[in-house]
Formats: structure tokens, C-alpha cells, sequence
């Protein structure tokens, strides 16, 4: 199945991070008609094919609305995300409940209420950006909540294979953005990872793995657990949110 992006209408959350930002301007590059440009606080892009878009994905009928205006879309990128400090399972409640709200039902929300126009559109795609950090249970809401999203990733492919609708789940570890800017770690480039996540919807690809870390990481994933996670532990000492 080839995909390209041109002529395509693409519908992008969390548009104004750095990640968000790639996506929307990548989009353009490789062709597409229009992006709609969605974050809490818009920003004006100065180029008439960005269509800014006022979005909580908190909100529903926000993202009720987001879908009526945005009817013509046929590519939607689920990038918001939030990764609070000091996030931890010991919590408080309030504060996992809404790292939850955003990065699980935030982005189901938004991809069930666009399913109804992909499908008007010969099924259309959806990418979910993901992270590694679903594999290795960092002790973090963040980490749950993502590991939840890559289930109903994987659940929502079989909820709309009869409508041809291609979900991609792109994974990777750490991105050179304002919400890692806390870690001193390596990371990549937004650049390099939406131009793979990209690459994936042309070629049809149903998961990108966005890194060299993520690519290892799922490789050992067959390891028996009294194995993986004393490796994962050692390697992840001192990284704390």
C-alpha cells in the first residue's frame, strides 16, 4: 500500500511543540494541500495552507467541533502529550489522572472522532506518536499512559481495518524538544523522527521505530523478564523525571 502525502489534508495536535512544528511544516514539504494546525493557544504560521485550530483534547466537544470544521482531513497526527516533573506512580492521584486524560483518552478521543471522515476518504491514516518508554515501565504516568495509547493503537487498527483506516504507531525514545529539555541524555532530532513517521505512512508501515535505542529495545522484548529488566534497570539508573 503506497501513501503519498500530496494532495492530502493532514490534521496535526500539540502543532506548536517542536515535534508538533516538524510535523505541520514536513506535511507541506512532501505535498500536502493543507494542514490543520491544532494547539490550546494557536499560533499564526504566516502561510496560508496552515489553517490554525483552537484544541484541547481534553475537551469533548472541542474535539467534537475540531472534527465538523476539519471534515476534509484525511491524514490525522496524534502528537499532544504532556510529561509533567516529578511524575511518579506514587503519584498524587490528581496529577496521573491527568497525564492519563491527555496522552490516552485526549488522543483516543480525537482519533474516534475523525474515524467517521477518514472512512469518507477512502479510510485515510492515523499516527499515533508514541514512545519507548510503553516497553520499558519507567515508574512514571507518563509511561503508562503511553503503553496504554500503544494498545489502543494496536486495538484501533483492527477497530477500523474495514474501513482501510492506516494507524501507525511511531515509537521512539528521547527527541531534542522543550518537554525533554529537563534530561541530559542523547536524543534525536523532531526533524528525523517525523520524516520517518512520515515515511511510514507512504509506505504503508502499520509501526516506525523512530531510533536506535527503540529499535534495540524492541528487539529484546522476547528476553525473559528476570533478564530484560535487570538490564533495563541498570541502564535507566539516575534517570528519573
Amino acid at each position: 500500500m503506497e501513501k503519498s502525502l500530496d494532495g492530502r489534508t493532514v490534521f496535526v495536535t500539540g502543532a506548536n511543540g517542536g515535534l508538533g512544528e516538524q510535523f505541520v511544516l514536513q506535511a507541506l514539504e512532501r505535498g500536502a494541500r493543507k494542514v490543520y494546525a491544532a494547539a490550546r493557544t494557536p499560533r499564526n504560521w504566516d502561510d496560508v495552507r496552515i489553517q490554525p485550530l483552537a484544541l484541547d483534547i481534553n475537551d469533548p466537544q472541542a474535539v467534537t467541533d475540531a472534527a465538523t470544521v476539519a471534515a476534509d482531513v484525511d491524514l490525522v497526527v496524534n502528537n499532544a502529550a504532556i510529561a509533567p516533573e516529578n511524575d511518579s506512580l506514587a503519584g498524587p492521584e490528581e496529577s496521573l489522572r491527568r497525564i492519563l486524560e491527555t496522552n490516552l483518552f485526549g488522543n483516543l478521543r480525537v482519533a474516534n472522532a475523525f474515524a467517521p471522515m477518514l472512512a469518507t476518504h477512502g479510510g485515510g491514516t492515523i499516527l499515533n506518536v508514541l514512545s519507548a518508554a510503553s516497553w520499558i515501565g519507567l515508574g512514571t504516568g507518563y509511561s503508562v499512559s503511553k503503553a496504554a495509547m500503544w494498545s489502543a493503537t494496536n486495538g484501533l487498527r483492527f477497530q477500523l481495518q474495514d474501513q482501510k483506516t492506516q494507524v501507525i504507531g511511531l515509537l521512539v525514545g528521547m527527541i531534542d524538544t522543550a518537554m525533554s529539555a529537563r534530561w541530559d541524555v542523547p536524543k534525536v532530532s523532531a526533524a528525523s523522527v517525523v520524516s520517518q513517521g512520515y515515511d511510514g505512512v507512504a509506505n504503508g508501515a502499520l509501526e516506525v521505530l523512530a531510533d536506535d535505542d527503540t529499535r534495540g529495545l524492541k528487539s529484546m522484548l522476547n528476553m525473559k523478564a528476570e533478564e530484560l529488566y535487570p538490564m533495563l534497570h541498570a541502564q535507566l539508573a539516575g534517570f528519573k523525571a
